[in-house]
């Protein structure tokens, strides 16, 4: 999705937090007990992680994304005891910046050396969930640029796989990259090799989506043609109705509508084949360009979705499924929403579309007062270490002072407080 700062997602459109050292703390999900207690969790163990089963195809295409390096990721325990949600989208693989055709999250961190993300990964897996990784995105440089053919392009990415043992993976074929014909060629072609490779493979396509009648603009069309001419069909295709003169759920529907038509037509599927092929990928809250998306807009697209068979319904960004403090400053943010709402309710629709009822009240105890001190930009903290700002209670993760709770990756955000 997009981020021009680095504030949504594929297309880096949105102000990124300073990607800084992530300890493991920052990938470990609270494993939630058997019997769904709420506010009961176990350590999570390697062993755990293993033994976790792979979930039904409507929940990897439900699976909302997450940045595991950037934007302040929360701790995805709590998310899915309060949502009931069990399945995420890890963003992004990238070539390296400095090139090369090897995968790394975001061009700067190996996947071949990771801790981080593979801890992440495995408390999700111990808690009852997985995962599904994408490739690509609006900004860095993808696989598919640097490799020379779709087999090395493929071989890339099977080490993403074959590292964390996925069932599923998106490609996310937008601006700057679906310009680019042969790379293109080479995303496509890989994506049909690694779907002829790894048995079961859950595998869906992301590109952007337009306002005109077609969903999606001639660059994407061409992306459908070059799938066309290869002879790949994904789970799904899904496009992304926001940054490009939206107006709320009706034109996100229409948007759909005639993606749908697009589908057919390109594919010569039927109506229902069309349909059961299609997805969306919507943002929450205040979009780059200053589009609204509320809770209302994500239950009309959701309802679209479900009676009209749709195979994909998701978002950018779990890390932007918390409240702004003021709520609406007229910003776009990384890390929260820029619309009022309450903790995790974006991800509460994709929950619902994966075929989970979301607890009718938080899972959190009450909240009482603030009892960890107010943060003070001069003072030094250590990890472990509390603090208040802006009615939340925040955790260090490592040594920090002046950085900004809620804004730089050293702080984790342990929930409101009054």
């Amino acid at each position: 999705m997009r981020w021009t700062t680095r504030v949504t997602r594929r297309r880096r459109r949105l102000a990124a937090a300073a990607v800084g050292a992530v300890t493991a703390a920052l990938g470990t999900v609270s494993a939630v007990s058997a019997l769904g207690d709420a506010g009961t969790s176990a350590a999570i163990t390697p062993a755990a992680a293993v033994q976790a089963a792979a979930l039904g195809g409507n929940w990897y295409g439900a699976a909302p994304y997450v940045m595991p390096f950037d934007n302040s990721p929360p701790d995805l325990g709590p998310v899915m005891s309060a949502t009931g949600q069990k399945s995420f989208q890890l963003a992004f693989i990238l070539a390296p910046s400095g090139g090369g055709c090897s995968p790394t999250w975001d061009g700067s961190h190996p996947v071949s050396s990771d801790t981080q993300a593979k801890a992440m990964i495995d408390g999700i897996r111990a808690a009852g969930g997985d995962v599904t990784v994408s490739a690509g995105g609006y900004g860095g440089t993808k696989l598919g640029q640097t490799c020379g053919d779709p087999a090395s392009t493929a071989a890339a990415y099977q080490q993403v796989i074959t590292k964390y043992g996925l069932k599923a993976i998106d490609f996310d074929l937008e601006e700057p990259e679906y310009e680019n014909t042969a790379a293109i060629h080479n995303e496509i072609g890989a994506a049909k090799i690694l779907q002829q490779n790894n048995s079961g493979l859950y595998v869906s396509v992301t590109t952007a989506g337009t306002t005109g009648g077609e969903g999606t603009g001639w660059f994407g069309k061409q992306m459908l043609a070059e799938a066309k001419s290869q002879g790949f069909t994904p789970a799904n295709y899904a496009i992304m109705p926001f940054d490009g003169g939206f107006n709320g759920s009706s034109a996100q529907i229409s948007a759909l509508e005639g993606f749908h038509t697009t589908l057919m037509s390109t594919f010569g599927w039927s109506s229902a084949t069309a349909y059961a092929h299609e997805g969306v990928s919507l943002m929450n809250g205040r979009s780059d360009t200053g589009e609204y998306f509320r809770q209302a807009d994500f239950q009309a697209v959701l309802d679209y979705a479900t009676s009209h068979g749709l195979s994909r319904y998701t978002y950018w960004s779990v890390n932007r499924d918390r409240q702004c403090s003021p709520p609406d400053n007229g910003q776009t943010s990384g890390t929260c929403s820029s619309v009022t709402q309450g903790a995790w309710d974006f991800t509460k629709y994709t929950a619902k579309f994966g075929g989970a009822t979301p607890p009718t009240s938080p899972p959190d105890p009450p909240a009482g007062a603030c009892a960890a001190p107010a943060w003070s930009a001069s003072a030094v903290y250590t990890g472990g270490m509390e603090v208040t700002y802006t009615k939340h209670t925040y955790k260090a993760k490592w040594w920090t002072q002046g950085e900004t709770p809620g804004k730089a990756d050293v702080w984790s955000d342990e929930g409101p407080c009054t």
